[in-house]
């Protein structure tokens, strides 16, 4: 993959709409739903958090690495979603943040 996010930035590849219901009916393209699960392309290092005191002024700058990693299998927020295209594909990226958790 060419595109190296930066911070805790994810490109994820979203996952197919559904063709069909669990009933066998047929979807049709304007009915689907945006999918909010998909695979993990890259992601970057990490980000700085800072840390404040009782007072709300900053204490400290801490990095903080990104727990995910090229290749997991993701649900994440549906709106949170940043749509790109790429080599005539397209790819979402997301904050760590708002990945939902693994499946």
């Amino acid at each position: 993959m060419k595109i190296k996010p930066l911070h805790d930035w994810a490109v994820i590849r979203p996952k197919d709409a559904e063709e069909r219901t669990a009933g066998g009916l047929v979807i049709p393209d304007t009915a689907k739903e945006k999918p909010s699960e998909g695979e993990v392309l890259a992601i970057g290092t990490g980000k700085f958090v800072e840390e404040k005191d009782n007072k709300g002024k900053t204490k400290e700058k801490k990095f903080v690495k990104t727990v995910l990693k090229p290749g997991d299998h993701v649900l994440y927020e549906k709106y949170s979603a940043t749509k790109i295209g790429f080599n005539d594909e397209e790819f979402v990226m997301v904050r760590e943040e708002n990945v939902l958790g693994l499946l």
